[in-house]
């Protein structure tokens, strides 16, 4: 049960935390790219998109850090290319845009975006359902009595339309959610995991159950 609710609470704090940081990756992604190939001609666009790109791996990194803890295994972080010794200050500058690593980096955080935002949709409605459904008993009998409160479901089904019916159904699709919120939240988690780990890392060889982030 313990690992059950740590799971929980571990894919759940994925997909919730996740995506302000999608956000602000598919915005730096963006924005970089458009900027960085708008002045390309006149090499303007170069110095932005090498800018957003060094952004983008920074923020990728937040990401590689989070995929151990979803995935139950290490990953492994792409090798980037240094900066040559001695080199002048435009080559430290373009430096980011020598890897290639550096189009993933950029791309994912345009591929990402609506996974995450899903992933933390889905997560949001389950975990309130399961919640407001599992409590409905507590203050079900106040919304019963509000005039013009629609009870359609219950009638639908029918169950009638007292409160007992009203508050019994209600508390029965709470039941639901509480009972799929695990598989549910485990989906949501590793669909964006998934395709982090493709565009991110490279293959690791540790240990399955490592978790933990291995520099390549």
């Amino acid at each position: 049960m313990t690992s059950l609710r740590h799971r929980l609470a571990t894919d759940t704090r994925y997909a919730l935390l996740g995506l302000p940081v999608a956000m602000a990756h598919f915005c730096v992604a963006v924005a970089g790219i458009a900027a960085g190939a708008g002045g390309a001609v006149a090499f303007v666009g170069l110095p932005i998109l090498s800018g957003a790109a060094a952004v983008a791996r920074s923020l990728s990194d937040v990401e590689r850090v989070a995929l151990p803890g979803v995935l139950g295994r290490s990953v492994a972080r792409p090798s980037y290319t240094a900066v040559p010794g001695g080199a002048g200050w435009f080559r430290r500058l373009m430096n980011p845009l020598t890897s290639g690593q550096a189009c993933l980096d950029l791309l994912y955080g345009i591929v990402a975006f609506p996974f995450s935002l899903a992933a933390a949709v889905v997560t949001l409605v389950w975990w309130a359902g399961a919640i407001a459904g599992l409590t409905f008993p507590v203050y079900g009998w106040i919304l019963a009595r509000i005039p013009g409160n629609d009870r359609a479901l219950p009638e639908l089904l029918g169950l009638g339309t007292g409160d007992l019916a009203f508050i019994g159904v209600n508390t029965a699709v709470g039941v639901l959610f509480a009972l799929t919120l695990v598989p549910v939240v485990r989906a949501a988690a590793l669909v964006k995991a998934s395709i982090a780990q493709a565009m991110l890392t490279r293959a690791s060889y540790a240990p399955a159950g490592v978790a933990g982030l291995t520099a390549g």
